[in-house]
């Protein structure tokens, strides 16, 4: 081929839907939109199996079709030649592309409606120019390979969870230009994702949760695969229409209820990418962005190498050996107590045993495994006084029922404490070291607990 493949993948993006044209042994020709062409390999592309129509029928019988894409941004148009190899319905491939379009149909409420029965396997025979004007290509936004760099230097430097995070969402600010994102914990036991750093929002959204399975995010993280939507007000309205079909027709009591969009109000362009240590999902790096079009296949590719290096950092800190201060914070639980909380109002904070969430006069503040650990550490503290913790202990305390070791206490930590300070509570989590911490009560405190049932 002159033209190669790896040249023209912004035209598979989808933002000018394609088109095939397949033709029956009898000679008849047939043409249809197709959903999804997804870039396979320097030569091949997979497109999207959806209902059994006449192109299904035809390519079954006849396997050869003409494929129409354009570029979005240039309106060049190719014709690609393919071959029909095979229908893939698992494995790696069909999971991407059956989670984009579980994560459109979920946010429009149709999952189980609108699904991807198998991934068509072509290979390209040849990609054609078609003869036109086109329009100048853009520029660069940046230049992704010297961001990767810079970012990977700069993340290698941060010795704890919080700095880590916090130069995450930096290094995207500065180095990719992207100024929407938020990074999210995965609770595997409990099947949710819970957000623990974001930058770029009105609100920081802090111990908000999806749970896995929901949305762009939630699919990302469930198939362990990126899900990358540069058009999704188009996608969404193509979702929408099948939708009003379908209650037309008396299939409403399949829709699920609408969800809303995660984050940006009028996010056009999305990407949501797993953090892996090694086949472990520990979370999800999402981006998001008013522009149409902002991600694309090399942004992809790089905040996949981003995540790659995040998960590992991740897995590196929560496995770092234990330091001479955390042996001996975890080694007297009797320590000095600490300065008595401040003359004023009593702060009553109740714990519901039922799902573990704390209430501070009467407001909400957390729940889940978080909510635990505050309940733990305030009981302590009133029973003897006690301000000075370890993480390493908390991991072997009872209370809190921490599944396992890696179930990211740190990210638990974390989340409580920025939940308190943007609570403005009278209680604060202050780091003292490399796995300790100490508790600081600000005003005199009275625990009130709801057992279950209750």
């Amino acid at each position: 081929m002159k033209i190669k493949l790896d040249a023209i993948r912004a035209c598979l993006d989808g933002a000018i839907p394609g088109t095939i044209a397949t033709c029956s042994p009898d000679g008849t020709p047939n043409m249809a939109y197709l959903s999804q062409v997804q870039y396979v390999d320097a030569g091949h592309v997979a497109l999207s199996y959806q209902f059994f129509n006449t192109t299904r029928r035809n390519i079954l019988a006849n396997p050869h079709a003409r494929v129409a894409v354009i570029d979005p941004e240039t309106g060049a148009h190719y014709r690609l030649s393919l071959q029909y190899l095979r229908t893939e319905q698992e494995g790696p491939l069909f999971e991407k592309m059956k989670a984009k379009l579980a994560g459109i149909a979920s946010h429009t409420g149709m999952a189980g409606v609108f699904r991807l029965l198998g991934a068509d396997i072509y290979r390209v025979l040849d990609i054609e120019r078609v003869p036109g004007e086109t329009l100048p290509p853009p520029p660069p936004r940046a230049h992704l390979l010297a961001a990767l760099r810079a970012s990977a230097e700069q993340l290698c430097l941060c010795t704890d969870l919080d700095s880590l995070l916090a130069q995450t969402l930096t290094c995207l600010e500065i180095h990719f230009d992207v100024h929407h994102a938020m990074v999210l914990m995965l609770d595997a036991p409990n099947a949710r994702l819970y957000t623990v750093a974001s930058r770029g929002y009105t609100q920081s959204g802090v111990g908000s949760e999806i749970a896995l399975g929901d949305g762009v995010i939630g699919v990302a993280a469930r198939e362990g695969t990126p899900i990358r939507i540069g058009h999704f007000a188009a996608e969404y309205s193509y979702t929408l229409a099948i939708r009003d079909n379908l209650q037309r027709s008396g299939l409403a009591p399949q829709l699920e209820t609408e969800i809303p969009l995660p984050g940006l109000p009028g996010s056009r362009s999305q990407l949501a990418v797993p953090i892996r240590a090694g086949q472990r999902v520990l979370g999800i790096l999402y981006v998001e962005s008013p522009q149409d079009l902002r991600f694309g296949y090399d942004d992809e590719d790089a905040l996949v190498s981003l995540a790659g290096g995040l998960g590992a950092a991740i897995q590196l800190l929560q496995h770092a050996p234990v330091d001479a201060a955390e042996r001996s914070a975890s080694a007297s639980p009797a320590a000095k107590p600490g300065p008595a909380p401040e003359a004023g109002p009593v702060l009553e904070v109740r714990h519901y045993a039922e799902n573990d969430s704390i209430f501070l006069d009467g407001r909400y503040l957390i729940k889940g495994v978080a909510g635990a650990i505050l309940w733990a550490l305030l009981n302590d503290f009133a029973a003897s006084g006690r301000t000075a913790f370890s993480n390493r202990e908390l991991r072997l305390d009872p209370r809190i029922r921490l599944p396992d070791i890696s179930d990211n206490l740190e990210a638990r930590l974390i989340l409580l404490g920025r939940r308190l300070v943007e609570h403005q509570a009278p209680i604060r989590i202050d780091k003292t070291g490399r796995g300790c911490f100490e508790l600081r009560i600000e005003r005199p405190l009275a625990l009130l607990h709801t057992p279950h049932g209750v």
